[in-house]
C-alpha cells in the first residue's frame, strides 16, 4: 500500500501531492493545487492511531473499458455474456456489458495507494476484508473513482505495526448509488 511517490530522492514534490510539517501527517496544499488530487501521507504507522474517523480523500477517475473487463475475465475465468459478449449484453438487462463484482472489487488494490502512503514501514499488507457491497453494476466505459475513510487503527501484538479498517466507496460518475463498499483490512509494519 505503498502508492506512488510524492516526492523524488531531492524532495522535490510533484504539483497535486501533499506538503508536509508540522500537521500531524495531515497534508498541507496551497494556492492552485488545493483543485487537484492529493494523497494523504501518514509519516509512520503511529499517526494512523490518531487518525481514526478521518476523510483521506479520494482517488483519480479510472475507466472501465472492455479490454479491463476481458482480461479480468481471462485471469479468472469468469466468461459470462453480461461481461464479454457486447452483442448479446446490449439486448440483455444492463443495455451493455458490465464490469464483474470483483473487478470493481479488485480496482481498489490499485487506486487506494492514490489515497493514502504510509512511511516509516518495511511493508504493507493486504489483510482481508471485512465486508463488500456491490449495490450498483458498472456498465463498460463507466469512470470510477474511490474515496476512503480511515474506519479504526489499532497496534499489533507485540507492536510490530498497526491494522486498519480503511471504507472505501467506489463512486461511477454520474450515478447517485456506488459501485462498491468495502472495509479493508490492512497491516502496516515496522
Amino acid at each position: 500500500m505503498g502508492g506512488k511517490a510524492s516526492c523524488d530522492a531531492r524532495r522535490r514534490c510533484r504539483p497535486g501531492r501533499p506538503v508536509r510539517g508540522g500537521t500531524g501527517g495531515r497534508p498541507q496544499v496551497r494556492g492552485a493545487l488545493a483543485s487537484r488530487l492529493v494523497t494523504t501521507v501518514f509519516a509512520t504507522p503511529d499517526e494512523l492511531l490518531g487518525a481514526v474517523g478521518r476523510d483521506l480523500g479520494h482517488s483519480d477517475w479510472v475507466t472501465v473499458d472492455q479490454a479491463r473487463i476481458d482480461m479480468f475475465a481471462e485471469a479468472t475465468g469468469d466468461h459470462q455474456w453480461i461481461h464479454v459478449d457486447p452483442e448479446a449484453a446490449a439486448a440483455g438487462p444492463f443495455g451493455a456489458t458490465i464490469a464483474h463484482g470483483y473487478l470493481t472489487l479488485a480496482l481498489t488494490n490499485m487506486l487506494l495507494p492514490e489515497i493514502v502512503r504510509v512511511e516509516g514501514i518495511s511493508m504493507g499488507i493486504n489483510y482481508g476484508v471485512n465486508r463488500v457491497r456491490l449495490p450498483q453494476p458498472v456498465l463498460v466505459g463507466s469512470r470510477l473513482r474511490a474515496s476512503a475513510t480511515l474506519t479504526s487503527a489499532e497496534e499489533l501484538p507485540g507492536g510490530s505495526g498497526v491494522q486498519t479498517v480503511i471504507t472505501v466507496t467506489v463512486e461511477i460518475e454520474g450515478q447517485a448509488k456506488p459501485a462498491c463498499v468495502v472495509e479493508s483490512v490492512s497491516r502496516f509494519l515496522r
